[in-house]
């Protein structure tokens, strides 16, 4: 439940609430979440660190909408 909030939140552009949601989550998914966090934030280094915890790969021009929808459609899957 708590990563639907930081969804919320990253969704709404309010990266300071979702960073205070995910820094505690140590899933994949929470991971990712809180480099998505970073690269809202514009702290790419720490966005790169974030997304290697997740497994996931980090492109220099990532867009955080996309990212953000990636994430929810990988986040439901896991919730269905």
């Amino acid at each position: 439940m708590a990563l639907n909030t930081a969804i919320r939140h990253l969704r709404s552009g309010n990266w300071q609430k979702a960073h205070a949601v995910v820094r505690n989550d140590a899933t994949e998914l929470g991971c990712w979440a809180h480099g998505i966090v970073h690269l809202l934030e514009g702290d790419l280094p720490n966005a790169r660190y974030w997304y290697r915890r997740a497994g996931r790969s980090f492109a220099r021009a990532q867009d955080p909408s996309a990212e953000i929808d990636a994430l929810v459609a990988e986040w439901k899957k896991g919730t269905q």
